[in-house]
């Protein structure tokens, strides 16, 4: 039985949240999330919470009814807080750099690594070597943080690379003589 699932999710100020022919409409100053129940949990709004109930009893239901509530609880969260990550660039003249809506990243290469900063999410550069990433979905906020560092992953030798904070690199001993 899911656990997480029994604890109904309390709707913050300032969030409007409505529901609709099995989906889930969400508004808030950081933006608005849309969501499809699955047909196997059902959806309740009662006094400013959003309660799950699986259909029936069966396992699939029980997994869906988990996984429904913490997808709603995480954009309901990011609809009143903003989710950020922050990448440090690891490496003898690594940098990067706003320049319109383009983040560029000198990484090594004998060309410049050019990435477009989506709409819904805000990238800035805290120091030439740091870059934050930040936006109301905390999903997308994970995915732009794994798209830069597939362009320099860390590397066990010399440690460097694109490295996320908190991120530990196993560090391996060179070859010997």
């Amino acid at each position: 039985m899911s656990r997480i699932g029994k604890h109904p999710i309390e709707i913050p100020a300032g969030v409007n949240v409505t529901f609709d022919n099995g989906v889930l409409v969400g508004k808030g100053k950081n933006g608005e999330f849309e969501f499809r129940v699955h047909d196997s949990v059902k959806t309740e709004l009662k006094d400013g919470k959003i309660i799950f109930r699986p259909v029936n009893d069966d396992k699939f239901a029980r997994a869906m009814w988990g996984t429904c509530r913490s997808v709603v609880a995480k954009a309901i969260e990011g609809l009143s807080t903003v989710f950020t990550k922050k990448v440090n660039l690891v490496g003898v003249g690594y940098k990067a750099s706003i320049q319109g809506k383009n983040l560029v990243m000198q990484l090594g290469y004998s060309h410049d690594v050019v990435v477009e900063i989506p709409n819904d999410l805000k990238i800035t550069c805290e120091s030439p070597t740091a870059i934050v990433v930040s936006g109301a979905n905390k999903q997308r906020v994970g995915e732009m943080i794994k798209q830069l560092q597939q362009h320099r992953p860390p590397e066990p030798y010399k440690g460097k690379g694109v490295i996320i904070e908190g991120q530990y690199v196993y560090r391996k001993e060179g070859k010997k003589k």
